[in-house]
């Protein structure tokens, strides 16, 4: 965001980011392993592998919704009015919406950029998504800090409010800057996916539409042999308009005219085994179990305490990657507006069945310290 002052002595606010265009599929075979990560391609890979994007869109709902919570109650109150009607984007309201919006963007590219928007007043008044396609990330002079560029061709300048800016990278290499997808892994598998699924098509194209050779062999006379070329032209003009009509029709010829179905004695490769191999590599990747994403692969398949543990692991750990971007929003709010800055995130519980689980924990605790205190009241009484 950059602040311009008037005559008036009036300020407005400018976005400091801004969004690009879209792709085709061929970014994934064209994906070299020791190169950047390319925006494009993960971007293709949610669009040409259909599990890929619903396994993202699960895991952004699964992380569940929160509340911020003050010391007092008149800002608590005045932050969730703001958190709630905040506008994010021109077409969308409350800072949820953003959150989820900025944690796809975080699990698909692995990193994640948004922007505070502050007004002519100096008060915050929307929440911006940004396009990592015109943003650099520069490893500040001090060794530790991040500096967020803008780049515009072959310009490059670095963002004059970076306090207002919010930046979050998931799993960062050593000495690196930027985060890692988690679909880092996948572009070689989702294209042997995707070549075995375009040549199930192409071979139910050719095979499951069915076509039919027409072979007229005229006879030993050289009346037929003379017109065999009319005759011909006639027979393929009868057999058109029989096989284009609306309704069942015979077909009828005089002389020795063979049909026969074109790739009727082909058989399509089974692809159960092949297809099933590739999804659970990527399966295995989104660390959902199998059923959850649509794949029945056992008829008595259903969520284990072992699964759910490390699924509720998974999401606890998006959960604190999110919470200091809420906390900062929450906080600049509170500040340009007067208010103490004292709040935390609060997060709901993910599943009812991890609440259960919980307290059945604690209850089992409880009970084994009164069975040793009575065990031990009864030793020192004897």
């Amino acid at each position: 965001m950059k602040l311009t002052k008037r005559k008036n002595q009036e300020y407005t606010s400018v976005l400091q980011t801004a969004k690009k265009n879209s792709h085709p599929f061929a970014y994934i075979d064209s994906y070299t392993p020791l190169s950047n990560p390319q925006l494009k391609l993960y971007a293709t890979l949610r669009e040409a592998v259909p599990i890929i994007d619903a396994a993202i869109l699960k895991l952004v709902r699964m992380t569940g919704g929160f509340k911020v919570e003050c010391s007092n109650k008149r800002t608590e109150k005045a932050l969730a009015d703001f958190l709630r009607q905040v506008n994010v984007g021109g077409n969308q309201l409350g800072i949820e919406a953003f959150i989820s919006s900025y944690f796809e963007q975080l699990l698909t590219y692995g990193t994640a950029v948004g922007e505070i928007v502050i007004s002519s007043d100096s008060k915050p008044v929307a929440l911006y998504n940004a396009s990592l396609d015109n943003i650099e990330l520069v490893r500040s002079e001090n060794g530790l800090d991040v500096d967020i560029y803008v780049t515009d061709g072959a310009k490059k300048s670095k963002i004059p409010y970076p306090d207002l800016a919010l930046l979050s990278v998931l799993n960062p290499e050593p000495g690196r800057v930027e985060g890692t997808s988690m679909l880092k892994g996948l572009p070689f598998v989702s294209s042997v996916f995707l070549k075995i699924a375009n040549t199930i098509g192409t071979n139910w194209e050719r095979v499951g539409n069915v076509r039919f050779a027409v072979t007229y062999k005229p006879v030993n006379d050289v009346l037929d042999k003379a017109f065999a070329r009319d005759r011909a032209m006639q027979i393929a003009e009868e057999w058109g308009n029989a096989m284009q009509s609306g309704s069942v029709k015979d077909f009828v010829a005089v002389g020795d005219v063979g049909i026969k179905v074109i790739g009727a004695d082909n058989q399509i490769l089974d692809s159960e085994i092949p297809v099933r191999q590739m999804l659970e590599q990527i399966v295995a990747k989104t660390g959902l179990p199998p059923f959850m994403l649509g794949l029945s692969w056992s008829s008595t398949e259903r969520m284990s305490s072992q699964q759910a543990d490390a699924l509720t692991s998974e999401l606890e750990a998006f959960r604190r990657i999110l919470t200091p971007i809420i906390e900062k929003i929450s906080k600049i709010f509170l500040r340009l507006n007067g208010y103490d800055d004292d709040c935390f995130v609060v997060w709901e519980d993910i599943t009812l069945q991890d609440y259960v689980e919980l307290s059945k924990s604690r209850l089992y605790d409880a009970q084994t310290k009164k069975l040793l205190s009575e065990t031990i009241s009864k030793e020192e009484e004897t």
